[in-house]
């Protein structure tokens, strides 16, 4: 439109009263766009730009940037520097040949990771020693698979080849941080072909709903200004160049169109942003998306994460059962005594281990016995290294004397709370490394273990285990733990298992299954033969690995059943409720076992005191998808619970069945969740509802829940950041998720709702007005307000006052969330829908009228007194209008009205071409405009006086 003012015949006005609005609005968004390209490039050269040290031939250090990184290079990364590139872990200055590492920014995870270096290449003098051997490095092509790695360190030695399997444990991905030593690697693949890049998702650009409600009435406006244009012709008559007053009609009519409503929520949104980051009461809050605050008015489902989210990831042992008896955290002092008791024997020569070990089943074994093999177990099979903060203390001293500055890293919080417990009952972990592994027993003496080999925990294996040798007896044996579902079929037969599993289940308790196996040397060496064969395979070697080590789990000997508890969240029951009582449907997605969710559903009042619950059977096949579906149909307003595994098959085959009766219940809990579950529930729900969801979680696993819903929530935990880095909004607790929802949510949209009534409002109305302009004097295509006038009116004289409706609310904070309800009203949408957008219409259409016929009839003498009159009546009339609807004045809006009507009045004495000073300085101007504003107005705040009255809102019978 801007562009057919450029042609003599169709331009209607001056070329600045299209073209400065249209590059008022390309201008605006292009300052947001390239300040958001300015901080990415910046991002991508600071990133680009590290340096980093290469070793070259001459064995010189050689600094380069991380961008000239290339395949085949040594790189030298320094405790706590990033990681460039993936590579290959060749040497390290730690005297162990082994370092730890931190993953946070590539699985979530804030656990230390152990990397092992070459040995062949560990053993070398120095570094330079390097390019004197013969070896080279095979790798897997890139994968996505950030937790499993298949390659070969072959080296040539007089023709002879030794060749060395290479695994996870001996790599160093690009974007971890190397946590201890300096480490020595060669680069395998760099840029896109490196996992954290390939790991990395590309979201899709979210649209709010309000967006989209915004763009369909515009599409109206637009049919409007066609069908307007087509009746003035057709009026008019069709006679001469007719298509050229079309033209000329569409671009009088174009102010319906509002060019200018989407810098206003633009910046709107920009606003709402910065109020959520200023709340004091959720300090932390980060918005990385600024285009969907209002989408947080909206929700209709929840779907949360457990473990982090829910509960606050710090483990606490709880209970320890041995079958025939059970001991709580109230009774360690009982376990230290009989644990005290074992050691003494055994320092006076009475072997405890080797007594009751070689024992048959069918003879009883002591209290005693059976808490020395269970705690002893506990305390060796896991992946732990205590860590002594040398910066307090001599690091030359013995571990005792440094006990206070111990910290425990390992790959879960799980195994540190074991390993914690076992301290405080009096055996403790005071030192490893690769090979070995001591224990402080209670007398005081230290144990020494051999450490053979470690088999660690995968989601695939839900297990870890260990092989270790006691240097005291001699003893080869094979300890393993794991979940119950994996561990029942590889232990000895008993019948206390799968109850006790239930029953801490039930508790909320985290359930671990120890058992142990004893070797003979010459058992070893045959599995140490096939394992190593079995590594050094290309093709299909997990699954040959794994063969090996399942050769040995098997007839293993129970020996205890561990409970460890994941405290709930802070206030996360009356957020939930108040969530709940808001409207909002809840669906909890965890990956843990189905007693544990029904548990934590139960406690965190997910599901609502006196609530049926159905837990959905598994199901395998077809048929019995179909017999539990008609089951649960039967069961009205209860909370379903089922397996991911049940869900898949339910999908499979009745997907529409199953969707249709689960959005019905109050909430859902699906527990064995994969991370590509949640992200495809999320996408069911929005799919079989088109409602608006909000996805919130803390860890890694939940990225893909949180970038598929609209609105995506991340909680910087104990899991790291990736998640908090990936969603929306970023939190520091989950109660704060109440706030972020009642208030700010509830605001946003409401606000953004009333800021784009009035700018379609503002378009309207003098639209109309020309309309009936245009009919009065025959049909002409003539602007009833040119120039400055034109412009005036959306910028200068109405646009501060009508953009700080952002900041209008209509109860406080307090009662918002005192009174979650109120949210449940916003979700019928009819803050902007068509009903209110017709109102608004006729609203426009009977100022527009009343604004330009009192002008018409009351004016007198030059055409100029009916522009300054009906000008003046439009322009307060707008002013009036926004008054009208503040429901909570702010002093920033009384401020705004009154520099625009200061600068309207000081500029109808600097326009003399469109306004008469001797004319507007009268009493006969000035009582005429008051008379056509009134009479414009008046009607509008009787009818809202008549509302509130006889049929108030909500908030009002609140603020009242």
């Amino acid at each position: 439109m801007a562009l057919t003012q450029t042609i003599p015949a169709f331009r209607i006005g001056y070329l600045y009263t299209y073209w400065a609005p249209l590059g008022f609005v390309i201008f605006v968004n292009m300052v947001r766009e390239a300040l958001d390209d300015f901080r990415r490039f910046v991002r991508d050269r600071e990133v680009n730009s590290r340096m980093y040290q290469k070793l070259t031939e001459t064995g010189q250090l050689v600094n380069i940037p991380s961008s000239e990184i290339q395949v085949s290079d040594l790189i030298v990364v320094e405790k706590d520097q990033r990681v460039p590139a993936d590579m290959v872990f060749l040497r390290t200055t730690e005297k162990n040949g082994s370092c730890f590492i931190r993953t946070d920014q590539l699985d979530g995870e804030t656990d230390w990771k152990l990397r092992l270096a070459v040995p062949t290449c560990q053993s070398l003098n120095s570094d330079q020693d390097l390019f004197d051997i013969d070896a080279y490095v095979f790798a897997e092509e890139p994968q996505k698979k950030i937790h499993g790695f298949i390659g070969q360190f072959t080296e040539m030695n007089d023709g002879v080849e030794t060749k060395y399997g290479l695994g996870i444990e001996n790599t160093l991905w690009a974007n971890t941080v190397v946590a201890s030593g300096r480490a020595l690697g060669v680069v395998i693949y760099t840029g896109r072909e490196t996992r954290s890049v390939m790991n990395t998702s590309h979201p899709v650009s979210k649209i709010g709903l309000l967006d989209e409600e915004v763009n369909n009435q515009t599409k109206i406006l637009f049919a409007l200004t066609v069908i307007l244009a087509i009746t003035m012709l057709a009026l008019k008559g069709f006679d001469g160049p007719w298509w050229r007053y079309f033209i000329r009609y569409v671009l009088l009519f174009s102010s319906i169109i509002p060019l200018s409503l989407r810098v206003n929520l633009d910046m709107g949104k920009i606003v709402y942003s910065f109020m959520i980051m200023r709340d004091k009461e959720i300090l932390g809050t980060v918005v990385r998306s600024t285009t969907i605050p209002e989408e947080l008015g909206r929700i209709s489902y929840l779907l949360t994460d457990k473990t982090g989210t829910l509960t606050q990831n710090e483990m606490i042992f709880k209970k320890l059962h041995l079958g025939t008896v059970s001991f709580g955290s109230d009774t360690n002092d009982e376990i230290s005594s009989h644990l005290h008791t074992a050691y003494s024997n055994i320092d006076q020569g009475q072997d405890v281990s080797a007594t009751t070990s070689q024992r048959k089943s069918a003879v009883r074994r002591t209290v005693v016995s059976k808490i020395f093999e269970a705690v002893k177990a506990v305390a060796l099979c896991h992946n732990v290294t205590p860590v002594y903060d040398d910066d307090d203390s001599d690091p030359d001293s013995p571990e005792a004397d440094r006990e206070d500055n111990v910290t425990y890293q390992a790959s879960s919080p799980d195994e540190v709370a074991l390993v914690t417990w076992t301290e405080s009952v009096g055996l403790t972990l005071v030192r490893r490394d690769l090979n070995t592994m001591a224990l402080r027993t209670p007398t005081g003496s230290e144990e020494l273990y051999t450490i053979l080999q470690i088999f660690p925990f995968t989601s695939e294996t839900k297990r870890m285990g260990i092989i270790v040798k006691e240097e005291r007896t001699g003893q080869i044996i094979f300890f393993l733990k794991g979940a119950d579902t994996v561990m029942n079929s590889m232990v000895q037969y008993n019948d206390w298992l799968d109850e006790e599993c239930g029953n801490m289940a039930r508790e909320g308790l985290r359930t671990l299954v120890v058992a142990k196996k004893h070797m003979t040397e010459e058992q070893y060496a045959n599995f140490e033969g096939r394992y190593n064969q079995a590594k050094l395979a290309i093709v299909d070697r997990a699954t040959q690995v794994n063969a090996v080590i399942e050769s040995l789990e098997r007839d293993m000997e129970l020996l205890c059943l561990t409970g460890v508890e994941d405290k709930l969240q802070q206030d996360v029951r009356p957020t939930l409720e108040m969530i709940r009582n808001a409207g909002i449907k809840i669906w909890m997605l965890t990956g843990d076992k189905l007693e544990t969710a029904t548990c934590i559903a139960k406690s965190s009042k997910l599901v609502s005191r006196g609530q049926d619950i159905h837990i959905f059977k598994t199901v395998l096949e077809r048929e019995q998808a179909h017999l539990e579906l008609n089951s649960f149909r039967r069961k009205n307003d209860s909370s379903l619970i089922i397996m991911g595994d049940s869900l898949d098959v339910c999908l499979q085959y009745y997907e529409h069945e199953f969707m249709e009766l689960a959005i019905q219940c109050p909430a859902v809990v699906v527990c064995r969740c994969s991370p590509t579950q949640k992200a495809e529930i999320v996408k069911l729900i929005k799919t079989h509802t088109g409602k608006r969801t909000c996805a919130i979680g803390d860890g890694g696993n939940d990225v893909s829940m949180i970038q598929a819903a609209n609105a995506g929530v991340g909680l910087v935990g104990k899991e790291g950041k990736q998640a908090s880095l990936a969603a929306d909004f970023s939190l520091t607790q989950f109660r704060y998720l109440g706030r972020l929802l009642m208030v700010h949510g509830r605001n946003s949209y409401k606000s953004s709702a009333s800021l784009s009534h009035f700018v379609m409002h503002r378009g309207l109305i003098i639209s109309v007005m020309q309309v009936i302009f245009s009919s009065l004097f025959y049909f002409s295509s003539v602007a009833l307000y040119q120039g400055v006038l034109t412009v005036g009116y959306v910028t200068a004289y109405t646009m501060f006052p009508v953009f700080l409706l952002v900041l209008d609310h209509d109860v406080t904070p307090e009662t918002a969330m005192r009174y979650p309800e109120l949210y449940k009203e916003l979700l019928k949408g009819r803050e902007l829908s068509y009903k209110m957008f017709f109102v608004w219409l006729l609203i426009s259409i009977y100022q527009g009228g009343i604004i330009m016929y009192g002008a018409l009839m009351l004016f007198e003498g030059e055409f100029l007194h009916i522009v300054a009159i009906s000008y003046t009546s439009l322009v307060i009339t707008e002013l009036l209008m926004v008054a009208l609807t503040i429901r909570t004045w702010h002093w920033l809006m009384l401020i705004a009205e009154f520099i625009s009507v200061s600068v309207y009045i000081g500029s109808m004495f600097i326009f003399k071409s469109y306004f008469d000073p001797v004319f507007i300085v009268t009493w006969d101007f000035w009582w005429k405009v008051m008379v056509i504003t009134l009479v414009s107005c008046v009607p509008l705040y009787i009818l809202k006086f008549l509302r509130k009255r006889f049929s108030p809102p909500s908030y009002d019978k609140l603020r009242e």
